[in-house]
């Protein structure tokens, strides 16, 4: 028995029982990485991809045509044995007033796969499944049956989206620039009515504004007629598709996206439609409560986000360490202000969000309107959530990391390259700007890696300093000054919560829950390769060697 024992003993003495349990350790964390990455990656690229849409007739008489999106085995109360039923996508939810329907096997009479089946996405209402029945121009019938209205309906449909693109253009163009033209006329009376007394240089000035602001109501109800008048032209175009259910719904086409018959496509046509959908979702505006449509403006609003905070969280992590490691007497007060920063790591993120709620948005912000922008008040400008503020909040939240890996480079530079610089006659603030620093930028961008990354993800802290569910417009727009800093934005992170969590139909967002925090992994991927590539940059041209 001690013989047998002996090798164990010896095994724990050299440490190789500790070693294989390090390893298998990590071998499980990286399965398990492996397997979230895949779960995520797989469901997030897959939902682009046209399914075929089956048609389900049950033994009650009732169909249903839709997407098979699951199957399972379930234990019926009045049976022992299991039994098969599948998930079906049915959509229609102006109809079912639901998007899935389970759908026992055992209750199923006859499956198949109709190539007359039409699938429409819908601005609103989600998708449809049905059949064509006609397609009529002002209430005059122009095409019936399937055959005939899939003829017309690339034509007709062309026509409508040039009339919705004519449209948008009025909106997002001439309205919007006649809208902030307006705004800053009424501005400019507002700052005369606050000079007393009146002058007459002032009365001169008021008329001419007065002037202007009637000229543009004049073009602004030109441009809304204009609206009526094409809205009425593309309204005029309908398609009437019957559910499977046997029900009618006229659906003009201004509501439809893209139509098409999944059953009849073939792999280069599928493709197509794959890549279509991928490019609408990285550069449409969200639609239909955010579960549809795309993520440009979270995408937009994350990268900016992360730029800003970047510039602010780098400067200050940097001077911090700079002090504690250059400048400060080393002592028992530097090592409380040490051991103060790295206690900060660990503070919640929801207290940074409310420090900077009180003090970034209501004191600094409040502070800023009341000395430039006093006549928008009681309207704020910068008192209230905003991008710039959620980025400073979260370089407050990230700069221990900085201030910790920027201080490790700076002590990890030889106490010999110092020397020798002074020796050579550069002062300390020389030696620092052009030996010491360049010698510990690795490891600056190493802690700005680490920012980035925990950065990316946060959303606790933006939810109370200017992250929206949805923003009217982009913080970057052609009026001046052009960067918006004080705007509240879309972020990924907050996307996936809202979608993901306050959907009024979870599982019908799932899939764009998948694909969101897929973009997001790709974004902090791709921001922190282009730091790695600047580190390893640096490193190869300032590479101190060791004597």
């Amino acid at each position: 028995m001690e013989n047998m024992n002996k090798p164990i003993k010896q095994k724990q003495s050299s440490g190789q029982v500790w070693i294989w349990l390090t390893a298998l350790s990590t071998t499980i964390g990286l399965l398990m990485i492996t397997g979230l990455l895949g779960l995520i990656f797989i469901n997030g690229f897959s939902i682009f991809w046209p399914a075929k849409l089956q048609l389900f007739e049950m033994k009650d008489g009732s169909r249903f045509l839709g997407e098979v999106w699951e199957e399972n085995e379930f234990k019926p109360e009045t049976s022992t044995e299991y039994e098969k039923r599948l998930r079906v996508r049915i959509a229609n939810r102006d109809i079912y007033s639901l998007d899935f329907k389970w759908l026992e096997e055992e209750s199923i009479a006859a499956v198949s796969v109709p190539d007359s089946a039409i699938l429409l996405e819908r601005i609103s209402w989600g998708q449809f499944y049905g059949f064509a029945q006609n397609l009529t121009v002002n209430n005059v019938t122009k095409a019936v049956g399937e055959a005939a209205v899939m003829r017309l309906l690339p034509e007709y449909q062309a026509k409508v989206d040039a009339l919705l693109a004519q449209i948008r253009q009025i909106e997002k163009v001439e309205i919007e620039d006649i809208s902030y033209k307006t705004n800053a006329v009424q501005q400019q009376l507002k700052q005369l009515e606050r000079k007393k007394p009146p002058t007459m240089a002032g009365e001169k000035e008021r008329n001419e504004l007065n002037s202007q602001l009637q000229e543009l109501q004049a073009l602004f109800s030109k441009s809304e007629k204009r609206l009526g008048e094409l809205r009425m032209r593309a309204g005029a175009y309908a398609l009437t598709l019957r559910a499977a259910s046997g029900e009618d719904r006229i659906i003009p086409l201004a509501k439809i996206i893209r139509s098409f018959q999944p059953n009849k496509m073939n792999w280069a046509q599928k493709t197509a439609l794959y890549l279509a959908r991928l490019w609408e979702f990285l550069s449409d505006d969200p639609r239909e409560a955010n579960m549809e449509g795309g993520v440009l403006p979270a995408i937009f609003g994350t990268v900016m986000m992360v730029f800003i905070m970047s510039l602010a969280v780098v400067p200050l992590g940097v001077l911090a360490a700079i002090y504690l490691q250059e400048y400060a007497k080393q002592g028992l007060f530097v090592k409380f202000l040490r051991i103060a920063v790295n206690n900060l790591a660990g503070v919640p993120s929801i207290v940074y969000g409310i420090f900077g709620l009180g003090f970034f948005v209501y004191v600094i912000g409040g502070s800023i309107d009341q000395l430039f922008f006093a006549d928008s008040l009681p309207n704020p400008t910068f008192g209230t959530g905003g991008i710039l503020w959620a980025s400073l909040t979260l370089a407050l939240l990230t700069v221990p990391v900085v201030i910790v890996t920027a201080e490790e480079g700076l002590a990890a530079v030889p106490s010999s390259v110092r020397e020798g610089s002074v020796a050579l006659g550069a002062t300390k603030f020389e030696t620092l700007w052009r030996v010491i620093l360049p010698s510990a930028s690795p490891s600056i961008f190493t802690g700005l890696i680490l920012a980035i990354a925990r950065a990316a993800g946060e959303v606790a802290p933006l939810m109370v300093t200017g992250v929206v569910k949805l923003a009217p417009s982009l913080p970057i727009d052609g009026y001046f000054p052009y960067i918006h800093l004080e705007r509240k934005f879309m972020h990924l992170g907050f996307h996936i919560y809202d979608v993901g969590f306050q959907s009024p139909n979870v599982e019908a967002a799932l899939p764009m829950v998948y694909a969101t925090t897929l973009l997001l992994i790709v974004i902090v991927v791709a921001l922190n390769l282009a730091a790695v590539f600047l580190r390893k940059h640096l490193q190869r041209r300032f590479a101190v060697t060791h004597l």
